[in-house]
């Protein structure tokens, strides 16, 4: 059965739907991390959705034999401008008093808004695919009010990785995911403002390495998230 996964460059949900005898691609504009370029396609998702295959990361171009689909969709929109989390950069700290559609922008931020929107936006269309069966990941944010309520909220933790980090699911044609592994939510640290962060998300603000590193901390899939999404996803959409 043929899997896609939109917007992964980590490979990690791919990888595992492979271990599982799954056909399953990762999609990024950004070059892939996992190791496979020969799984990754390097091009927009939604040609890749349209056209049933496109142009791989190692250079081979390659589609979906005739009359085939994409059976499932895994998607990991980019979260930046829709949690919760970055909020607080979408206002002029001094307008806290005045209605939202009265704020002016922060002034460190300027056109944050603008790309909230589009990321609004290419949220939207990911439920639009015609695809069988989906699903999309995000943290808690905006899309709970522009969309609708997620179908399931989980954490790492569930999953046997001793971690915290709460994870929306908007599924369509799929079944919530069972928790396999319940162990510790994992340490955490309290900053000098007294926001208490888990310990491996406070690691992703480490200055000493770049900008692309710490995005890449912060939208980590865990393993044991992964391997369940594949184990469970999988065989429902076989059965």
């Amino acid at each position: 059965m043929n899997i896609l996964v939109a917007c992964e460059e980590s490979q990690a949900v791919c990888k595992a739907f492979r271990e599982r005898g799954f056909n399953a691609f990762s999609c990024d504009i950004l070059e892939c991390s996992g190791g496979h370029p020969e799984w990754h396609f390097h091009q927009d998702v939604f040609e890749i959705i349209r056209d049933k295959g496109g142009h791989l990361e190692n250079g081979n171009v390659l589609y979906l034999p005739d009359g085939e689909e994409w059976d499932l969709m895994i998607a990991h929109p980019p979260c930046t401008y829709l949690s919760v989390s970055g909020a607080r950069w979408m206002y002029h700290p001094d307008d806290s008093h005045l209605p939202v559609s009265e704020r002016r922008e922060h002034p460190h931020h300027l056109g944050r808004r603008e790309k909230q929107k589009e990321a609004i936006e290419f949220f939207l269309r990911l439920t639009k695919t015609g695809i069988k069966h989906w699903a999309i990941e995000n943290p808690v944010g905006v899309m709970n009010s522009h969309y609708r309520r997620p179908d399931q909220t989980v954490q790492p933790f569930w999953f046997g990785d001793s971690a915290s980090k709460k994870t929306c699911l908007w599924l369509h044609d799929l079944p919530p995911l069972v928790a396999t592994d319940i162990v510790e939510p994992g340490e955490r640290v309290v900053l000098s403002s007294g926001r208490s962060l888990p310990k491996w998300y406070s690691d992703s603000f480490n200055t000493k390495i770049s900008t692309e590193e710490r995005r890449k901390l912060r939208s980590k899939t865990f393993p044991g998230f992964a391997q369940a999404i594949a184990e469970q996803w999988g065989k429902y959409i076989q059965q």
